[in-house]
């Protein structure tokens, strides 16, 4: 099984976790990391990678950095069909990173594309036929996961 975890995912922890979901989902994310394994493995991408560098929180950015360094980084074998993946993304209403981590995932063969992002399940659900992984809430891939 290959995960794809967004970069809000990723961020959680750092967030206020006096707010339960948050709280939550960061409990959830950590639970998740634990898993790695021969059988749950988590694609660490380029994308990833170029997101997180433009977090203005230094120390943020540089503990997410360390967990996306800790494993060779996806690298796309044809930028072309990512360019192209993320611009049919695009069309469907997903924002320009948002887009371009589904489109990551989905030529990565990743099995599940992890977030918290609201806006970004809802377009997903809606065209769920155009996408390939399968997308699904924080809480609800640990609750799958975490037995």
């Amino acid at each position: 099984m290959l995960i794809y975890l967004d970069m809000c995912c990723l961020k959680r922890p750092f967030d206020d976790q006096s707010q339960p979901r948050i709280r939550l989902e960061s409990e959830a994310l950590l639970s998740l990391l634990a898993l790695e394994s021969e059988e749950v493995q988590f694609a660490r991408s380029t994308a990833l990678l170029l997101e997180n560098s433009l977090n203005p929180i230094a120390e943020r950015a540089a503990k997410v950095e360390t967990w996306l360094k800790s494993r060779p980084l996806w690298h796309p074998p044809d930028a072309a069909a990512l360019q192209a993946k993320t611009g049919v993304l695009m069309a469907l209403g997903l924002k320009n990173f948002d887009a371009l981590h589904m489109a990551s995932a989905d030529i990565a063969a990743a099995t599940h594309f992890v977030t918290c992002d609201d806006r970004l399940l809802t377009i997903a659900k809606r065209n769920q036929m155009h996408i390939r992984p399968r997308v699904c809430a924080l809480i609800e891939c640990g609750q799958e996961l975490i037995k």
